[in-house]
């Protein structure tokens, strides 16, 4: 009981100091919490998508990373990645991009997005988007339909009147043309064509296809390719019959772009020149391929950013921080954060400082307009499509990525 009673004494004596403290100002401020902002990354980080989408991914973190040490959004407010990867058994998977986008949709702290890779994880994310509001700048998705009527319409059917989505890459209906055009002038008269079947392979062939018989040439065949496919040799030995002097390739590395390549060594094609898009314009190609990665070329949806004036410190800051050459897209992906990011603090400026909501930060997405990034001045058409698209043509020789040009193309 004694000991009950001197416990109580205390405690009362201690409350009693405290209440005083209190009354002259001096009771201990418990240290204010960081506010965390998260931006959502969906890239395909794993299996054979992974050598570019790491260079993809650090071209984000990088401006996220920069934001930070700048303070850019205030002392009290801290950005953070918030990386999934949409890789399943080693290729990008619509399914897994659209459940990274319901874990994003989940978080309240994320208010903006970067990704995806692939066109057809595009399709299966931008409806989840579009419902939430929730902006989303793409480094190097390409299918027209992602964006341009009367397609797009139908990945928005919940808010038909927003758009949600965006991106800093130009287009396949782009893509593909240039190609064909780079075709005939490399003298290519004969094309065999063969495509993955997937939303970006399929459309980038088909308007290869079409402009390519524009400009003069003929395709001597345009066949589809199935889902994991890894022998092509019947495939090839079809080609070999109807001898065309260039293989056009639409799709990516892992969906068969490298052993269509390498495969053509086997059966009498060893000479015959290949083309492609994007898809094939990764470190895994060359891997993959081997020595028939020689004699390849392919077009890069997005500028070589070691020969643009004004991506030199991003080169130089990108290659301090992850010791290693800047990837296809990774100045694409900087810029998309840059301008997400610039979004964030416009609105919190607005708004006194407080947290702005997905909303405000999807308007001040869409009004971007003359933003400048390490690739240019960046705007947004009434599509979501960036006013200012550049494409770059690459050959392969010694194994290895030579630049060839580098297309400034306007929007119409």
């Amino acid at each position: 009981m004694r000991r009950t009673l001197s416990l109580n004494i205390t405690a009362a004596l201690a409350a009693a100091a405290f209440a005083a403290s209190t009354a002259f100002g001096f009771a201990p401020r418990p240290a204010a919490a960081a506010t965390v902002i998260k931006i959502g990354i969906d890239l395909p980080v794993s299996g054979a998508d992974a050598s570019i989408g790491i260079p993809t991914q650090n071209g984000a973190l990088l401006a996220i990373e920069e934001a930070n040490a700048k303070h850019v959004l205030g002392a009290g407010t801290t950005l953070q990645a918030y990386a999934l990867d949409d890789a399943v058994q080693g290729k990008h998977d619509p399914a897994q991009g659209a459940q990274n986008v319901k874990t994003f949709i989940a978080d309240p702290s994320v208010l903006a997005m970067i990704g995806p890779f692939n066109s057809n994880v595009a399709v299966a994310e931008i409806p989840l988007t579009n419902d939430a509001g929730l902006v989303q700048i793409a480094a190097s998705t390409t299918n027209d339909a992602l964006t341009r009527p009367p397609n797009a319409a139908k990945l928005r059917s919940t808010h038909p009147e927003t758009n949600a989505f965006f991106r800093v890459c130009t287009v396949d209906s782009r893509q593909g043309a240039a190609g064909a055009q780079f075709a005939r002038k490399l003298g290519f008269k004969r094309a065999f064509i063969v495509d993955d079947n997937e939303t970006y392979g399929k459309g980038l062939a088909d308007v290869f296809d079409a402009q390519f018989k524009a400009l003069g040439g003929a395709v001597v065949d345009h066949e589809h390719i199935t889902s994991n496919q890894q022998d092509f040799k019947a495939l090839l030995t079809k080609a070999r019959s109807m001898t065309p002097d260039v293989v056009f390739y639409g799709g990516t590395t892992s969906t068969g772009g490298g052993v269509v390549r390498k495969q053509m060594a086997d059966v009498g094609l060893k000479g015959v020149a290949y083309m492609g898009g994007d898809g094939i314009g990764d470190d895994e190609f060359l891997k993959v391929a081997g020595t028939m990665a020689n004699g390849t070329y392919y077009s890069i949806a997005a500028p070589e950013a070691t020969r643009l004036p004004t991506a030199g410190a991003f080169v130089a800051a990108y290659k301090k921080r992850f010791n290693a050459e800047v990837g296809p897209y990774s100045a694409n992906a900087y810029a998309a954060a840059e301008i997400e990011i610039a979004a964030i603090a416009k609105a919190m400026k607005a708004d006194g400082g407080k947290v702005p909501t997905r909303a405000q930060v999807l308007k001040n997405v869409a009004a971007t307009n003359d933003f400048e990034t390490p690739i240019g001045k960046i705007g947004f058409d009434k599509y979501g499509d960036t006013t200012s698209p550049i494409l770059s043509l690459y050959e392969v020789k010694g194994e290895k990525k030579v630049f060839v040009n580098q297309i400034s193309l306007k929007t119409s």
